[in-house]
């Protein structure tokens, strides 16, 4: 069972990162958009029955959890918490199927995926966050954005400008890159 060490606000005013002191994943992400998509994964199906949750993301030693904006934090907190505290240490949740990237099968988005994972995810995760590829087709890259990221403002702007930015200048300068 995971104990919370600690609360961290995110720079998305709807998503909340809770730090566990032990792993509840060996490494992979688990994202859920909606409580339809989360039926087969006891923790996120907890999470959202809470009520007023609209995401739930969580990979490794924490849990980011959206809610709507007709809740205040103080009120959705403690509720969320119970559900955490039950969860196994480390889920054995089947993993969401991904569709977009396979290792492997692209040497440019092996080289995309790399970048990502050196200067981009671990930034992301250190908001709630992540992302996940979509596709690449015709040098268009399509992201989605997990956790706090998908519904935080700065993610289509800011964020979404300087993850192109640097594959431009460590991949191919001719990437775009899209939010899905």
């Amino acid at each position: 069972m995971p104990k919370i060490a600690d609360i961290e606000y995110t720079p998305n005013p709807n998503a909340v990162k809770f730090v566990l002191r032990e792993p509840i994943t060996n490494g992979t992400s688990r994202s859920y958009q909606n409580a339809d998509s989360a039926t087969a994964d006891p923790l996120a199906d907890a999470l959202f029955k809470v009520g007023n949750v609209t995401s739930v993301f969580y990979m490794d030693r924490f849990i980011t959890v959206n809610k709507d904006d007709d809740v205040s934090w103080e009120d959705l907190l403690k509720r969320l918490a119970e559900p955490i505290r039950s969860a196994p240490s480390v889920s054995d949740a089947p993993s969401p199927v991904k569709a977009g990237y396979v290792p492997g099968e692209d040497p440019m988005l092996d080289r995309i995926n790399q970048v990502l994972d050196e200067k981009i995810r671990p930034g992301l995760a250190g908001d709630g966050g992540g992302l996940e590829i979509i596709s690449f087709t015709d040098k268009k890259l399509l992201i989605h954005y997990q956790g706090a990221c998908g519904s935080c403002p700065s993610s289509i702007g800011g964020t979404l400008m300087a993850i192109e930015h640097m594959l431009k200048e460590d991949v191919d300068p001719e990437i775009e890159v899209l939010s899905v």
